[in-house]
């Protein structure tokens, strides 16, 4: 298989706009939000150390999630010059090594602004970045499995950050109910991640990516991702409840039961569906996170 990308060498430096692209800005708002789900959970007023939200902000946005798609990228170039031949890689647009040298740079970065958050930010910072080479690269590529791979990209975009803005900001451990719902919801995010993973179903089958859509089908696909991202949400209602919130609890309840409907539009017409549904359902979704977050903050962080 010839690869297009290889044959785009008459630029030496990559185009400002096209490194922007790379790392591609509508991907840093999972993790972002995610750690300010963990800031509200603490308890801990925001006012108290306003430059720490701000550092994790700009570190699980920008750095650490900007940097994961530019090893993605790199990693995929092969895979990318099928599905998406105009991306910035394969389409010569950052030429040579430069998405590699990107990458390996923001993951400098990264070490380097998770160090300013104390040993939990800069802990949870080496597992983020160990995390996003883990998911891409050879020889581990966790990628190529439609369980492993969506299961640790949703743990390090929704877990992974709410478990560090709590932390940070408690100088500590987070409490167990904080690591319980962080967890639950990253389990879910598994499903937003196998749709996500619909708009590569050609390119991946065709390079042994065996993702859940190219395993199961799109249609079969589609009905497990729903499930996943369904009962996890329902185990939070249950938790909200029983640890007396029941307000908190309905409110998280009514935002299932509009994913509800929209998991049945989406079930329609699963391909083409789907990324109106990453637009419409995981803000349904991401809402939830919040209003739980808030939940345990009313509990003192528990």
């Amino acid at each position: 298989m010839s690869v297009t990308y290889s044959l785009h060498t008459s630029r030496r430096l990559p185009k400002p706009r096209a490194v922007l692209t790379l790392i591609k800005p509508i991907t840093w708002f999972p993790p972002i939000w995610a750690y300010l789900c963990g800031v509200v959970a603490s308890g801990v007023p925001l006012s108290q150390a306003p430059w720490l939200v701000l550092v994790g902000m700009v570190l699980a946005g920008p750095v650490v999630c900007g940097m994961s798609q530019a090893a993605n990228d790199w990693c995929d170039r092969h895979v990318d010059a099928i599905n998406e031949p105009d991306r910035p890689i394969p389409s010569g647009a950052i030429p040579g090594r430069w998405g590699l040298w990107i990458a390996l740079i923001m993951s400098a970065m990264a070490l380097a602004l998770g160090a300013l958050l104390g040993p939990w930010g800069f802990g949870a910072t080496v597992f983020g970045v160990l995390a996003a080479w883990a998911y891409s690269a050879e020889p581990v590529r966790l990628k190529k499995s439609g369980i492993w791979g969506p299961a640790l990209v949703g743990l390090c975009y929704e877990g992974l950050p709410w478990f560090t803005g709590a932390a940070v900001l408690s100088d500590g451990a987070p409490s167990w109910p904080i690591v319980t719902l962080a967890l639950l919801y990253a389990l879910g995010a598994h499903g937003i991640m196998t749709l996500n993973d619909f708009k590569a179903l050609e390119g991946d089958r065709q390079t042994g990516v065996n993702s859940l859509p190219v395993t199961l089908g799109p249609e079969r696909a589609a009905r497990v991702a729903c499930w996943v991202m369904a009962l996890p949400q329902l185990a939070v209602v249950a938790l909200l409840y029983a640890w007396g919130s029941p307000w908190h609890a309905l409110a998280v309840a009514a935002l299932i039961a509009a994913q509800l409907w929209a998991m049945r539009v989406l079930l329609s017409d699963p391909k083409g569906r789907a990324p109106w549904y990453n637009a419409t359902g995981v803000t349904l979704y991401v809402s939830g996170m919040m209003v739980s977050a808030f939940a345990l903050r009313s509990m003192g962080g528990f």
